[in-house]
């Protein structure tokens, strides 16, 4: 109740977002000394140099994507999968995307614990989206890039959102609402954010 209330203070209002919020258990996505931290409204560490963003960001983010219960959603950034978890919720089909196998091993893992069944993650270079399964309705980047990455535009239906973080790693980024129209696409910004950098490639693991 305590993460709802900073959830709403902090300006995710949409029902739907906050029940698919109350529905998932980040406690399940955080492991080891950070554990007791779950319940808070900060990021937190994870393996391989990634962190697991904080939930009223999440929120927000998840927020101005306006998922629908039809919608065909594209992830980039699995991380800890909490946030795909929550878009399992909303959408018709998630299909989440991390360069890190550990971290798209441990993801898989935790969300099939959940009982979750619409819920695809994969691992492989995000930075090329999935055009197999494309176009997508829509698309959400937990990883900055300096600007919103070409394939992924291209990935994005007429009528779909992709909700992006740009700007340089070391310094503070701008959270960006995409919406592509039948003339281009429309740019939205919304807020300054912190992720961690849009890598190309696989991760050493």
């Amino acid at each position: 109740m305590q993460l709802l209330f900073a959830l709403r203070s902090r300006g995710v209002t949409d029902g739907a977002v906050l029940d698919a919020m109350e529905r998932v258990d980040r406690g399940l996505f955080v492991r080891g000394i950070f554990a007791e931290r779950a319940y808070e409204d900060t990021p937190l560490p994870i393996a391989c140099g990634q962190t697991i963003s904080q939930p009223s960001v999440v929120g927000m983010m998840t927020q101005a994507l306006e998922v629908g219960p039809r919608d065909k959603v594209l992830e980039i950034g699995t991380g800890s999968g909490y946030q795909a978890a929550i878009l399992g919720h909303l959408a018709r089909r998630v299909y989440t995307i991390d360069r890190h196998r550990r971290l798209a091993m441990d993801a898989r893992r935790v969300i099939e614990s959940t009982g979750a069944t619409n819920i695809t993650v994969i691992c492989a270079d995000g930075t090329l989206g999935l055009p197999e399964q494309a176009p997508f309705d829509r698309i959400l980047v937990t990883a900055a890039a300096e600007d919103p990455p070409g394939p992924l535009l291209a990935e994005l239906r007429v009528g779909g959102i992709m909700v992006v973080p740009v700007g340089q790693s070391d310094t503070v980024q701008t959270l960006l609402k995409v919406t592509r129209t039948e003339d281009g696409f429309d740019y939205q910004v919304m807020r300054p954010v912190r992720f961690v950098p849009l890598l190309e490639g696989l991760g050493q693991e």
